[in-house]
This record gives C-alpha cells, sequence and structure tokens, in this order.
C-alpha cells in the first residue's frame, strides 16, 4: 500500500524550522524534530527525506518568509537613507524583542558553515549577498540622489554595513544589552556620512 500524507507539509516546514532555529542542525536530533512537528519517523523520511533536506527546506522558508520579505518592503521604500535606517532599526528592535534571543536563522546557519553541505552553504551565501546587493543598491541610490557623499565608496561600504548586521545578529543572542546594540546601529549611520 503507498504512503499518504496525513499532514500539512508548509506547517510542518515551519514547525522543523522552530526546532532547527533554535537548537542548530547538529543538535536538533531527530526525536526533537518528531517532537517538534509532530509527525511519525517514516513520515519525516517520506515526505523530507531526511534531516539535512528538511533542513535545506526549513532555511528555504526562512529565507523567502522573513529575509526577502523584509527586504522587498525595503526596497519599496522611496528614500534609500530611511530604508537603511529601518533595516538597522529593525534589526534591534527584532533582537530585543527576541525573548528566546534565537537571532538571525541565516546567520545562525552561517557559523556553522563549516559543518553544511554546499547546498545549505549556497543558500547562506546567497541570502547574505542579496542582502549586501540591496546595501550596494541603496548606497548608489542615495549618492545619485546627493543624499550620501561622493566621497563613499558604495562595494566596501555595503560589506561593512553587512558585517554590522551579522555583529548585531551574533551579540543580541546574549552578550550584549540594548545600549550596545544601539551603538553598533548608530555606527552604521555613521558609515553612511
Amino acid at each position: 500500500m503507498p504512503w499518504e500524507k496525513s499532514f500539512d507539509e508548509d506547517e510542518a516546514v515551519g514547525k522543523a524550522m522552530k526546532v532547527f532555529w533554535e537548537k542548530g542542525f547538529e543538535a536538533a536530533s531527530l526525536a526533537d524534530l518528531i517532537a517538534g512537528t509532530g509527525i511519525t519517523r517514516g513520515s519525516l523520511y517520506n515526505a523530507f527525506g531526511g534531516k539535512e533536506q528538511l533542513f535545506v527546506r526549513t532555511l528555504r522558508k526562512y529565507d523567502k518568509d522573513q529575509r526577502r520579505a523584509m527586504l522587498a518592503e525595503l526596497e519599496a521604500m522611496d528614500d534609500p537613507e530611511k530604508a537603511i535606517t529601518a533595516l538597522f532599526e529593525g534589526i534591534v528592535a527584532e533582537s530585543l524583542s527576541d525573548a528566546e534571543k534565537k537571532g538571525c536563522f541565516l546567520v545562525n546557519t552561517a557559523s556553522e558553515f563549516t559543518t553544511h553541505s554546499e547546498e545549505i552553504n549556497s543558500i547562506v551565501r546567497n541570502g547574505l549577498r542579496e542582502t549586501e546587493a540591496f546595501l550596494q543598491r541603496s548606497l548608489e541610490v542615495g549618492q545619485a540622489r546627493q543624499r550620501f557623499p561622493n566621497a563613499l565608496d558604495p562595494a566596501p561600504t555595503a560589506k561593512a554595513l553587512m558585517a554590522l548586521i551579522v555583529a548585531i545578529r551574533v551579540l543580541a543572542r546574549g552578550l550584549f544589552d540594548e545600549a550596545s546594540l544601539k551603538t553598533i546601529a548608530a555606527q552604521a549611520q555613521r558609515l553612511l556620512r
């Protein structure tokens, strides 16, 4: 008799994402995933193929639902300076409201970079590159509109801003307090001057 799926696959991916986000890929056991999703071991393997394939699905879901959605909102803003400011303020606010100190799923995965497959690493690299590209485009548009100084070099400034985003995401997991996170975000604004 063929296997029949008795659960919503997207819902299961969302639940598995919470498990991986909280524990990381390596620390999340199959038992954790079964408990977190409410599906059986056999169903997990039949639907997703295994732990790594499920992790890939969760990372893609996070990237689409969180990072890409956020960038789409920022891209829609007509003011590149306000968009960059909103990005940093949003990251700090999100980090401060994260009672579980989960951080950013994509950045967390980047910190485990050497333990992952090329497919997972590619998702992380692409996500970080797309965010950096958004920053660079914003800087270029801001320069064209004379909102940022001509002496500002968009490519390395975008890399520096990306590094500050990663710093906030990592340090907000319990190492830095609100004032320190806001100081990092303020430093990002200083780079634009």
